[in-house]
């Protein structure tokens, strides 16, 4: 555990940032967006990875803290005191828990003993792997926030997890919309070895069961038999890589499937795509729908979570219920036989991202909640003495936001 970092003693509120590790995948990316868009002035952002910290997690190194390895195994009690004793030398003021399971328990219990002003739990998905554990629902009066990614979501943490209505809020997930941009990708088809006029269909998700993409690599293996020029992008990693890139090849689509692996140029690859497909069996608000759409690139998704607020049927795109492979395939074959749909449902997607779902707004809406609860907290301090607290109760000024 790196905790070895200077402590500065200015006027923002430090906030910790809990979760397990930081592979690439869609919530870690969303995480290094907002600690990079965090005012600067307010705010001094760190991160605890309850295991290794992960490629991202070590690019995040260079900018701010990053604390890591404080969980050894499951049942390593000792990472309660690690974590108190990090809290208080951090001099945290707010707590932030990205995801379910042991990085929300660990960290809101230590948050509890360090007294600590604030304490927020961020979920990204439905179901596994963020179910809500008996352990985890029996820290909610200590839980100043519950943070859902869409208004489903939201209302899903609410009606099925049974988070009090009055602390759960809505930040949508947001993209650089400048970064995901519409533009040429010819360059990259070349790069990839994908012809310029072939139609091709991209996914991009963690290689994990949960993501289903055995479903499209079904769905691949018969639209290439109808489009017989047709390419696949798999962009991402996982556990189940092997076993994937084994399958495409027992469907006889291997040498047209491309497993482009974890990218740093994923902009670049979105605009090489006709049409992004996400097959999970759940999901919340994927990053990865928001960062298509940006790019002008429609998307055909399976119906669940909150991916309907989204992905509009004959607007931004086109929904499947979950499984149904024979919808999928539908949807994608008339999306990619056709440029001029592809192009006017870009298009929409692209307005309606800069519109509702711009890392602006999320960055602003972290940066207002994090304030209000805190100045709250401050305001009845007297209830709250100083001495107990593991943020800096008395020592910084919190003003209101609007």
């Amino acid at each position: 555990m790196d905790d070895q970092q200077p402590i500065d003693c200015d006027k923002r509120l430090h906030v910790m940032f809990v979760l397990t590790s930081m592979p690439v995948g869609g919530a870690e990316t969303l995480l290094v967006n907002l600690v990079r868009g965090l005012d600067a002035n307010r705010f001094a952002p760190e991160i605890a990875c309850l295991k290794e910290p992960g490629p991202l997690g070590e690019m995040l190194a260079r900018e701010m803290p990053v604390h890591s390895k404080l969980l050894s195994n499951k049942y390593d009690l000792r990472v309660l005191p690690r974590l108190c004793r990090l809290l208080r030398r951090r001099k945290t003021d707010a707590l932030v828990t990205i995801g379910a399971g042991d990085k929300m328990f660990w960290g809101r219990l230590a948050a509890k003993l360090a007294r600590l002003p604030v304490v927020v739990s961020a979920l990204h998905s439905t179901g596994w792997p963020d179910s809500i554990g008996r352990l985890n629902r029996l820290l909610t009066p200590w839980t100043d926030a519950f943070i859902g990614v869409a208004d489903a979501h939201a209302a899903h943490l609410a009606d099925q997890e049974g988070f009090p209505s009055a602390k759960v809020h809505t930040i949508y997930n947001g993209v650089d919309t400048s970064r995901f941009a519409p533009g040429d990708g010819l360059n990259k088809r070349h790069e990839l070895g994908i012809p310029a006029d072939a139609p091709t269909l991209g996914i991009l998700a963690a290689l994990r069961p949960e993501k289903n993409h055995e479903l499209f690599l079904a769905g691949a293996a018969q639209i290439h038999r109808q489009l017989p020029n047709s390419r696949f992008i798999i962009i991402g990693d996982g556990p189940q890589r092997n076993q994937l890139q084994q399958l495409a090849h027992e469907l006889g689509i291997g040498d047209v499937t491309h497993f482009l692996g974890p990218r740093q140029d994923v902009p670049e690859v979105l605009r090489a795509l006709n049409v992004l497909a996400l097959t999970s069996h759940n999901e919340a608000n994927p990053v990865s729908i928001l960062e298509a759409l940006s790019s002008e690139v429609p998307v055909v998704a399976a119906d669940v979570g909150s991916v309907a607020e989204t992905v509009l049927p004959n607007r931004t795109g086109q929904l499947f219920p979950a499984g149904d492979l024979d919808s999928f395939v539908a949807h994608c074959t008339e999306l990619l036989r056709n440029p001029a749909l592809q192009t006017r449902m870009g298009k929409e997607g692209r307005r309606l991202v800069v519109e509702q779902w711009s890392l602006a707004a999320m960055v602003n809406g972290y940066e207002t909640l994090i304030q209000e609860l805190y100045t709250k907290k401050l305001q009845t301090a007297r209830l709250w003495p100083p001495k107990l607290s593991g943020g800096r109760f008395g020592s910084a000024t919190a003003s209101s936001t609007t």
